[in-house]
């Protein structure tokens, strides 16, 4: 009995020092567990933190590209601008130093027409009055070949006349190339703007052959000028890249070519196709053509601008789109689509290039 009394209290004894150190365990564990909320409070806290700095750091750099972007744009207007004014004061000067004196020339060749008129009129009368001229007179009317003179001072004094005009004709479409007299947004005819680009490049296209195909086109709203540039550039390109198809090719069959057509479009666009069958652009390149700086052309060149520079126009001051199309070997093609009215599209949401 005694001994059933010793073991039920050991056993009493055990079982309180099981509970003890069992609320000491459940005491620990509770501690343990408010000492893991708080870690996981504060490591919440730091994911967080983490996020909004991760989402920040996006913010930032989204925001760098976009000033990164407006920086590329402002420095192409710079250089756009700066090229335009100089090109534009270049062209005037030329212009204005040509027009006068050609202006005196052709004024007076109406005059030179009438007299020669007058004089050969009167020659002829003296040869009808006075048949038997003196010997001297004779001998020096066959040396100089009177007769041919007759005949050959009425086209000498023609082909200056077409001349000259072909010199005023140029004076004007380097004056309207230029279009320093305009100023802002006018409507103009896209036709004639293609025209006297190609007057201007003249020199430039004399081998390679242009075909035109003109669409009937209403006037259209722009800065003329800049559009002018745009055609302009576009032109460069395309001789470049004939002759540089040129001089790939060693044989001399490759003829050059560049054609153009305009359209009036149904929704009130006006497209304008520029194709020549140079060397074509890369496929890898093909997204980059537009992108500031970026140019295919060895160095010395090509600054990367032209293109840039005429995506830029036509886009963000036009409202309109410029594509290209180009298979290395065949040629490249760009197209240009602007609405009739761009001065009411410019302020639009663009997408930046």
């Amino acid at each position: 009995m005694e001994n059933q009394d010793l073991q039920i209290q050991e056993l009493e004894k055990t079982i309180r020092i099981l509970r003890k150190k069992l609320e000491r365990s459940e005491k620990e564990r509770s501690q343990i567990e408010a000492h893991m909320e708080a870690k996981e409070f504060l490591l919440k806290q730091v994911i967080a933190k983490l996020q909004e700095s991760q989402q920040t750091l996006e913010q930032r750099s989204h925001d760098l590209e976009i000033a990164l972007a407006d920086l590329n744009a402002m420095q192409v207007q710079l250089i756009q601008s700066e090229k335009m004014s100089a090109l534009g004061n270049t062209v005037a000067g030329i212009a204005h130093e040509i027009n006068n004196p050609i202006g005196f020339i052709y004024g007076n060749l109406r005059y030179l027409t009438e007299h020669t008129q007058n004089l050969l009129k009167l020659l002829n009368l003296y040869e009808r009055n006075f048949p038997e001229a003196p010997a001297e007179i004779c001998l020096e009317r066959e040396a100089i070949d009177i007769k041919f003179i007759e005949e050959d001072l009425p086209k000498i004094v023609q082909s200056m006349q077409v001349g000259s005009q072909r010199i005023r004709d140029i004076v004007l479409a380097l004056r309207n190339f230029a279009r320093l007299d305009e100023v802002g947004y006018k409507s103009v005819d896209i036709n004639e703007g293609i025209e006297n680009t190609l007057m201007v490049l003249q020199p430039k296209l004399a081998n390679i052959q242009v075909i035109k195909q003109y669409g009937e086109l209403p006037l259209v709203k722009c800065a003329a000028g800049d559009l002018n540039q745009v055609f302009m550039n576009i032109f460069l390109n395309a001789i470049d890249a004939i002759a540089q198809k040129n001089t790939n090719l060693t044989t001399q069959d490759f003829a050059g070519e560049i054609s153009i057509r305009t359209q009036l479009r149904s929704d009130r666009q006006v497209a304008i196709e520029i194709a020549d069958n140079g060397v074509g652009i890369p496929t890898k390149v093909m997204n980059k053509v537009f992108d500031t700086f970026f140019t295919t052309k060895v160095v010395g060149k090509g600054t990367g601008l032209g293109l840039a520079i005429a995506r830029q126009i036509v886009a963000e001051k036009h409202g309109g789109n410029i594509e290209v199309d180009s298979q290395l070997g065949q040629g490249t093609t760009f197209t240009i689509q602007l609405p009739i009215d761009s001065q009411s599209m410019k302020c639009q949401e663009l997408p930046r290039f």
